[in-house]
């Protein structure tokens, strides 16, 4: 009986043993790529300076030579990064445009702009700084009814639903800070933090998840929408032909941002360095 019960002891370790070989070995074959050879990005976000078909804005004059002024005092410090591409959100088919605004900034950095943006007071000094050669879009608009809530007889979680959305602020304190008091500096600052990321996942899209009529998804199905778009723009990231030896940043409002440090966190392409080790 001690023989038999001493041959399964060993038969039992002999598996255990193959199986954490095998998980070793499958672990080496799954990440077969180290940071040094992944392509890193600086994931950044923002609010959009000057016009926006966004249903929230923040009041800012993009006109403002104080407020420019502050815009390039930021971009020294981003400029660190020594990006060899950036990324903006501005849809594929701008490319050319884009491209051909920049290289006139670059010749003449005083220039005026009649309307100018995040692209053109952040990004286009970002790469003038940096000596970046090359500057895409890649957005993809996506019409969404993001206060689907307010529109349907919702049976889901009517309760909760128009809890949040009546004070969202209460539920995330941290934030509770009016962004039009602070420098641009500190405005950046927070809304690149952690907590501000989620909650603009939370905002324009998670909680929609609470609302629906009987039987019905409107609210996830819009939600749904707004995944598919950051894809879709993520996606355009893609197309790209980045290598190894480049680095990446991306300028775009801060919901992109979140959906895009989510996206990039698990990617095993990509490296995202901290957007703070720059805002510093």
């Amino acid at each position: 009986m001690k023989n038999l019960i001493s041959f399964f002891i060993v038969v039992f370790f002999a598996i255990s043993c193959s199986q954490e070989n095998k998980k070793e070995t499958l672990n080496q074959k799954t990440f077969p790529i180290s940071n040094s050879e992944k392509i890193q990005i600086l994931n950044f976000g923002t609010f959009h300076f000057g016009y926006t078909p966004d249903a929230t804005t923040v009041e800012f004059d993009e006109h403002n030579d104080e407020n420019k002024r502050q815009a390039h005092e930021i971009a020294i410090k981003i400029a660190e990064f020594k990006p060899t591409i950036i990324l903006v959100e501005c849809e594929p088919k701008l490319n050319e445009e884009t491209a051909n605004l920049y290289s006139k900034y670059l010749e003449n950095p005083k220039m005026k702009f009649e309307n100018p943006t995040e692209v053109e007071l952040l990004a286009f000094e970002i790469g003038r700084l940096s000596g970046t050669k090359k500057i895409y879009g890649i957005d993809h608009q996506m019409a969404y009814k993001y206060n689907i809530g307010e529109h349907i007889d919702n049976s889901v979680d009517k309760i909760w639903y128009d809890s949040y959305f009546t004070d969202p602020d209460k539920f995330y304190p941290e934030l509770n800070v009016n962004l039009e008091d602070l420098s641009l500096f500190e405005r950046l600052k927070i809304m690149n933090n952690n907590i501000y990321l989620d909650w603009m996942i939370a905002e324009n899209a998670d909680m929609l998840t609470h609302a629906g009529t009987d039987g019905n998804f409107e609210g996830a199905d819009e939600a749904a929408k707004y995944y598919q778009r950051n894809l879709r723009m993520y996606t355009e990231m893609n197309r790209l032909d980045i290598k190894p030896t480049d680095r990446v940043f991306i300028l775009m409002g801060a919901s992109h941002t979140a959906f895009f440090r989510d996206f990039i966190s698990r990617s095993p392409k990509y490296e995202m360095l901290n957007t703070f080790d720059y805002l510093k």
